[in-house]
């Protein structure tokens, strides 16, 4: 017996060697693989480098814990946030390959919790075909005629509802009457809700608490900010719903032959999409096009309080076109005005740039990638840090600096290849096949807003205030200003 246990062991054994073998390369290739993974640290079990990476900081810089990353690890580095082995560039050039090569090597990948709060047929986190249609619906909406002959007009006639509101020498939250004028203009856009009326109100107290919650940890316990804002998320689809059956029976009798001069009218009349979709289109794009827009518009009032030069050329530049349309005849401004507010386009450019309303987007890697070197396995997270690229001295000169006559410069032929990687890099909404379908109308709201903001008001601070990346942008006391009126046409 034990020689017959001797011979089958000695028939095995090669066998057992080459699979011992071949065990131990299999280790040292993947061993290899990692170490061209980005140099890092994964911090703690399950929490990783979450909590710190979250901690608030200015919103004019990155922040300690990715200055301290960079200093030890390069622009480039591995970590674990968000519960996920993480790859975080603060590269440039790997944030553009990154996304530009979206649905091909990687993918939106939102944590759950933003899909829970937010929908999963939102446009923020679908991908793949429902994103393209979503987009489709949205791009067609905010196609340029329309900014033109519809979406202008309302912009301005919300920012005087707003801007006529406020009293001589008042203090008040800039951040709250920019919130105003956004979450009106969208309800106006979205579903032709009027301000003031008490639905809009209503919806509008609901909102608030839902956008609480989009912005607070995840934790879905009784009292908690999510769970109010699960709790109002329902409020408002409810409401959502409730306009679009109103919508489908004003269809039916118009045999439907109406005017979709509103998102959800133009997504019933000229998409297939389910309720449970447009319900979530609809909310995902009031939450876009509100909270972005307002705090870019709440920056631009801040750096501009600190730039007497800046606010001066604005005053100029929209006199004139208002002395112009005064010598026509002219009561609103039209696209031709629009189109000559090129140091105006300048401060937004300066403000989106320094002020970073979105920091990082979340993408997930859909095969093996390696890029100059590094390694990213498929099934990771990667996060492209925007701000990063923004506030690099190796792109931008003296990038800490509000300097709107930076994007003047550009435009001038003695800084040629300087001028084309400001551009490539400058990604304020995005880029790739997601690009933000509201940036176009975001900069509109903006440049309208101060036209009339420079030519009716002047405006200063209010206490010390500044604002933080939580990481989304915010004011932690609202920024307070003191407005006086001007007459100047």
């Amino acid at each position: 017996m034990f020689h017959f246990h001797t011979q089958l062991i000695v028939c095995f054994l090669p066998s057992l060697l080459a699979l011992f073998l071949f065990l131990i390369l299999l280790r040292r290739n993947r061993n290899a693989l990692h170490l061209d993974l980005p140099p890092g640290t994964m911090g703690w079990p399950f929490l990783g480098e979450t909590i710190a990476y979250l901690r608030p900081y200015s919103a004019t810089t990155i922040g300690a814990f990715m200055e301290s990353h960079i200093k030890r690890y390069g622009k480039v580095y591995k970590s674990n946030l968000f519960g996920e082995p993480t790859v975080v560039s603060a590269d440039a050039g790997l944030n553009r390959y990154i996304l530009q090569n979206e649905g091909r090597l990687f993918e939106c990948s939102y944590p759950r919790s933003i899909g829970g709060i937010l929908g999963k047929w939102s446009m923020l986190v679908t991908v793949g075909d429902m994103h393209r249609d979503m987009r489709m619906i949205s791009l067609n909406f905010l196609s340029q005629s329309r900014l033109k002959n519809h979406l202008l007009k309302e912009v301005e006639n919300q920012t005087l509802l707003v801007l006529r509101s406020w009293k001589d020498s008042s203090t008040f939250l800039a951040q709250d009457e920019a919130k105003k004028f956004t979450f009106n203009l969208m309800a106006k856009h979205i579903m032709s809700l009027d301000p003031w009326k008490l639905e809009t109100e209503m919806l509008k107290k609901e909102y608030v608490t839902f956008m609480k919650g989009v912005i607070s940890p995840p934790l879905n316990l009784p009292g908690t900010p999510y769970r109010r804002a699960l709790k109002s998320r329902s409020t408002i689809l409810k409401f959502i719903e409730r306009k679009m059956e109103e919508r489908k029976l004003k269809m039916e009798a118009e045999g439907g032959d109406f005017e979709d001069d509103d998102l959800l009218g133009w997504a019933l009349k000229h998409s297939n999409l389910s309720t449970e979709q447009i319900l979530d289109l609809i909310l995902s794009l009031l939450f876009a096009g509100h909270e972005t827009s307002s705090v870019a518009i709440a920056l631009a009032i801040f750096f501009l309080s600190g730039s007497p030069a800046a606010v001066q050329q604005l005053t100029e530049e929209h006199l004139e076109i208002s002395r112009s349309n005064k010598r026509l005849g002219k009561t609103e401004l039209d696209w031709d005005d629009y189109k000559k507010m090129e140091f105006t386009q300048s401060v937004i450019n300066e403000t989106l740039r320094l002020g970073n309303v979105v920091r990082f987007l979340h993408r997930k890697a859909l095969k093996d990638v390696r890029y100059r070197g590094y390694f990213i396995p498929r099934g990771w997270k990667v996060l492209p840090v925007i701000s990063a690229a923004h506030l690099d001295p190796l792109v931008f000169d003296q990038p800490h600096h509000f300097n709107p006559w930076r994007w003047q410069q550009m435009n001038g032929s003695s800084l040629g290849n300087m001028s084309t990687t400001i551009t490539n890099n400058f990604m304020p909404f995005g880029g790739g096949p997601r690009l933000c379908t509201g940036s176009e109308l975001a900069k509109l709201e903006m440049a309208i807003f101060i036209h009339h903001l420079v030519l009716k008001y002047q405006w200063e601070l209010v206490g010390s205030d500044q604002a933080f990346a939580y990481p989304f942008v915010d004011f932690p006391k609202g920024l307070p200003i003191r407005i006086r009126h001007r007459t100047l046409v």
